[in-house]
């Protein structure tokens, strides 16, 4: 996917980029005691991660990063993110998709929204701070 200048904001994991997403996913956690169940809409990436010991030997699997949690199932909203990677693929995007649950109160509902970076001429010393994104 051609999509290197646009990154995708992580439920507790910080910006991925959207050119390493292979996959999109939702399923629901187990409920916990004292702790309802919930829904995680989850990004797979292009890249494996490992674990393991000497003695139960390693094991491998593919690296899965939560975008958004909500109450209910989000029905349609692989659907919705993969939509708008496909929107953005063909253009000169540069920016950061977010997902938003439960927006107006509707649970399940994820709506995306895609933030371009501001377009200025990038001198050849670029400074910037996270006051300049807050």
């Amino acid at each position: 996917m051609g999509l290197p200048k646009v990154w995708v904001r992580s439920f507790s994991d910080g910006l991925i980029r959207a050119d390493h997403i292979i996959a999109i996913s939702t399923h629901p956690t187990p409920e916990l005691s004292g702790k309802s169940a919930h829904w995680l809409l989850d990004a797979t990436l292009a890249v494996s991660v490992g674990s393991g010991n000497g003695s139960d030997g390693w094991a491998v699997a593919a690296l899965h990063r939560t975008l958004i949690q909500t109450r209910e199932e989000p029905v349609g909203a692989a659907d919705a993110f993969a939509q708008m990677l496909a929107a953005l693929h063909d253009t000169d995007a540069a920016g950061i998709i977010r997902a938003v649950a439960d927006p107006a109160g509707k649970p399940g509902l994820v709506r995306f929204e895609f933030t371009p970076f501001a377009t200025t001429e990038v001198p050849k010393t670029t400074t910037t701070t996270s006051e300049d994104h807050a």
